[in-house]
Order: structure tokens, then sequence, then C-alpha cells
């Protein structure tokens, strides 16, 4: 009998290792949303202001060269992770366009998974979902809103967002700012009007809707305004701020004259009613897609000698710009790499587009190239050195309008000559590059930045790397078996710090080993 008890007592302690530990609400609160703890990630960017930054400092410059793979979860999906997950209560949850997966954030054991049913809509990726008061919202690829209950993947409701029969389809991670939860659109494929619309979080009700460019039918109609990244939110000026896309037809631009407002723009909503506050237009008249959807990233501190409520974005068309997020002002325009498209500045801070270097039928040579200097992976704002730390693309490409594509849609075509991929650290003062790390190609991976003087990130080649946050030199390294098209994101638990990077179709947590 001895004997059986103590098979059964060891028995039972080895199940209790391997279980996953006790799992709690899984509620995220407004509180925790605009001041997250650092056992969360519970929104996007990890809080509202689009930084990617983290107080946490137990991996440091020191030790991380003994950082060590903690889990692995394998989704089995051709599709490639492209979402940066949330942690809320213990529970991570992240995507690809039709699959949500709860997985236990010590262990990496699957605790539900959701498939949303093939639809129409657009599979080229999925970058995450929203939690609010223990509801998960996820935006599919014909473009629905769907609600789930955070413990079990269960269906609460389904809305429409955009008529996938017109052309819309969606990849964006909605935003939960206060009762609504913000929401967008993609479809530059189709001459469509572009949108941001705010949702009730209980019942999936319009609550206000934003409309980018005019409606349809409006005379001399400018199309398109996409909004497929999510923004940022300041909780005291009570403003939303958001990025929108490229003008349509996309490389042809003789059918839409004049600015095309409000594509590629910076907009600043007001929360509770979507009315505009004010627009900044980084790329006036875009005929070469490069969507300004860039994170808006916000950092209150001092500009030239003044305290400023910023607003900072490193833009696809190849300039870095430095907002007053109060009233939209500019406070400074520079290039953060070779760009040849613009003959100048104006009294704005917007560059001023060059029609020689429009699309043309014999071809122009372009900096950068269709995938702008930088894309959709998310920069860092690293508060202990005051840089901007981002993954550039400096590249070149032929451009070319083909008649007989018409007004609508692509209308053109470009081809990659020359690129490569850079991270780069810029000097929010005066736009200066301070280092600049090379990463072979272009790299999908965003970056992450930490107190302790860490800047995560990755290669071209499925390197995770770590780097030195004030000079950009190499402090660890592992390979991944695929590339990174998502941003790490970072958290404590049991005392423990954890780095969450992804590589092809992998979730990676990264760790110091534990004291033995």
């Amino acid at each position: 009998m001895k004997l059986c008890k103590a098979v059964f007592l060891v028995t039972s302690a080895i199940i209790a290792m391997l279980a996953p530990a006790v799992l709690h609400a899984q509620d995220a609160t407004a509180q925790m949303l605009v001041h997250p703890p650092a056992d969360s990630w519970p929104s996007y960017h990890g809080d509202y202001s689009g930084r990617r930054h983290s107080a946490l400092t137990q991996i440091t410059p020191q030790n991380v060269k003994n950082l060590s793979l903690a889990w692995a979860f394998q989704t089995n999906q051709t599709a490639t992770i492209k979402s940066s997950p949330l942690l809320v209560d213990g529970v991570l949850y992240f995507t690809v366009p039709d699959n949500i997966w709860a997985v236990d954030a010590r262990s990496g054991h699957q605790i539900w998974r959701y498939t949303y049913p093939p639809s129409k809509g657009e599979y080229i990726g999925q970058r995450g979902v929203a939690i609010y008061k223990g509801y998960l919202y996820f935006m599919t690829p014909d473009a629905h809103l769907v609600s789930l209950n955070a413990k079990n993947g269960k269906v609460r409701w389904k809305v429409t967002v955009g008529d996938v029969n017109k052309g819309y389809w969606s990849t964006m991670a909605p935003l939960v700012v206060g009762n609504h939860v913000l929401v967008g659109v993609g479809g530059d494929l189709d001459n469509i009007t572009g949108y941001l619309r705010a949702v009730d979080p209980d019942t999936g009700a319009t609550q206000w809707q934003w409309d980018s460019t005019p409606p349809a039918g409006t005379p001399n109609q400018t199309t398109g305004g996409m909004t497929w990244i999510t923004g940022t939110y300041d909780p005291d000026l009570n403003l939303i701020y958001w990025g929108t896309g490229n003008p349509t037809p996309v490389l042809n631009g003789a059918a839409r004259p004049g600015d095309d407002l409000y594509t590629c723009s910076i907009v600043a909503l007001h929360a509770d009613t979507g009315q505009l506050a004010w627009a900044f237009q980084p790329a006036p008249h875009d005929t070469h897609d490069w969507d300004a959807v860039q994170i808006p990233v916000l950092v209150d501190g001092d500009f030239h000698g003044e305290p400023k409520k910023m607003l900072m974005q490193a833009s696809r068309n190849g300039y870095f710009f430095v907002l007053d997020r109060t009233n939209g002002k500019n406070l400074l325009t520079v290039p953060f790499g070779p760009v040849n498209w613009a003959t100048g500045i104006d009294a704005k801070g917007q560059p001023i587009p060059d029609p020689a270097k429009e699309p043309a039928p014999d071809g122009r040579l372009i900096a950068p190239d269709e995938g702008g200097l930088t894309n959709y992976r998310s920069p860092s704002f690293d508060t202990k050195t005051g840089l901007f730390i981002v993954s550039a693309h400096p590249a070149w490409s032929l451009y070319f309008t083909k008649p007989a594509d018409g007004t609508y849609g692509w209308a053109g075509a470009d081809y990659t000559v020359w690129g490569k991929g850079v991270i780069e650290a810029i000097d929010y003062q005066t736009g200066k590059i301070r280092w600049s790390h090379e990463i072979g190609g272009e790299s999908g991976a965003g970056v992450l930045t930490t107190d302790s003087g860490l800047a995560f990130t990755g290669d071209s080649h499925g390197n995770v790397l770590a780097l030195d946050s004030s000079d950009g030199k190499t402090l660890w390294h592992a390979g991944s078996g695929a590339s990174s098209q998502s941003s790490p994101i970072t958290y404590v638990l049991d005392g423990r710090q954890f780095v969450l990077t992804s590589s092809g179709s992998v979730m990676f947590a990264w760790a110091l080993p534990e004291a033995q």
C-alpha cells in the first residue's frame, strides 16, 4: 500500500508539473489598457502609446548571452504568424488569418483554438486581436468583426464591417478605447472608400464611422485611404491617432488630381464621436503605394528645449516626421534613407511631390521602392536613449504606369532593382541616424526595446537578435528556421521575464535559465 501511495504521489506531482498553471479571469479592464502591469501585454502595441518599450530589466546586456528557449508553439499552418500576441491573466492570444489560439504563457500549452470558416476574403495576414472585459475581438479576412469568450473561444456575436463583395477585407488588430472597439479595413485593389469604425463592445452595433475618402458617387471622388494598421490613443486628450493608406487607382494619379485627402495621412479623431480634430499628410497625391499607416508613436518630452506632446512616424515614403499631437503642427521632417521623389518640404512640413517622378509607361527610377523605406513592422521608441528604432529597407525601384490598366485598382507595376535591410536608430531631435545595423534583405520583424538597454528584432535570415540599444551591436542571436513577420513582446510571470517572437508558423518564448 505504501508503494502504491508513493507511486500515486509521484505521478500526481508529475501531472501537476506538466499541467498548465491555474488560469485567472482573463479579463482586461479599462485601467489595465491604460496602465498595463508587467505580467500583461493587453493590446496590440502593449499600451496606447505605440512605443513598444518595456520597463523590464531582468534580461540585460550582460546576461542576454544566456537567453535560451523556454518553449515553442507550432501552429501547423502554412500561413505565417504576423500577429502581435496579447497577454492577459497568464494567457496568450495570437492569430493567423482564420485561426486564434489561446496558449498558457508559462508553458506554451494550448488552451483552446477557434477557426473561422473559409471566406472570400484576402488571406495575406492577420495582426492579432483585442480584449476587453473577458471578450476577444477578431477581424476576419472577409472584414467581419467576431467577439469571442476569452475563456473558451465561443462566439458571442459577429457583425459585418465591410462588404467583401465590394472588395473590402481586413488584416488588422482592433483597438479598444473606452467603450469603443475601433476597427479598420483594407481594399486598395478596388476603388472604394476607406474608413475607421467604432463598435459597441457588448452588442457589435456601430457607434460612429469616419470616412477617410468621400462616399461612392461623390463628384471628382478620391478613393482609398484604407485603415489597415492599428493606431494609438492619448487618454488625456481623448484623441485617437491613425494612419491611412494610399489613394486609388494606386499608381495612376492622373485620374485623381490634387492632394487626395485624407489618403496617406495621419489623422487625430475625437474618441467618442469620430470627428476629425486635425490631419497631416506625409504623402500628398501619392503615386507610389506609400501608405501612411505606420504606427503613430506617442512621446512626451523635450523638443528643442520645450516640453511637447509629440507624435512620431517613420513613414513608408522615406520621411521621418515629428508632430505636435495636440494640434498636428509639424516639428520635424527629414528623410531616414534614400529618397528622390520630392522637390522639397512645404511650409506645413509635408514633402512636395515631383511630377517628373510619377510612374510612366517608359519607367521611372524611384527611391524608396513600393514596399517603402519601412512598412507594417512596428518601431520602438527607447525612452532611456531617446532613440526611435525602426526596421528600414533602403531600396530603388522602377515604376511604370500601364495604359491598358486604366484607372482602376493597381493601374501599373513596379520592379525593385536594389535593396537591403537595416535597423536604424533615429535621433528625434534632429532626424540624424545615430546607428544602423544591417540585417541582410528586408525583414518583417518589428522592434522591442527595454529599460535594461536591449533592442529585440529579427534579420532576413531567420535569426532572432538582441542588440545593444545604445549602439546597435549584436549581443545575442538565435536561429529560428524562418524569417519573422511580427513584432516581439515581453512580460514577467512568476518572477521570470519572457521575450516572445515568431518565425514562420512557430511562436517562440525566450528566457534566462531558471535558477537551479
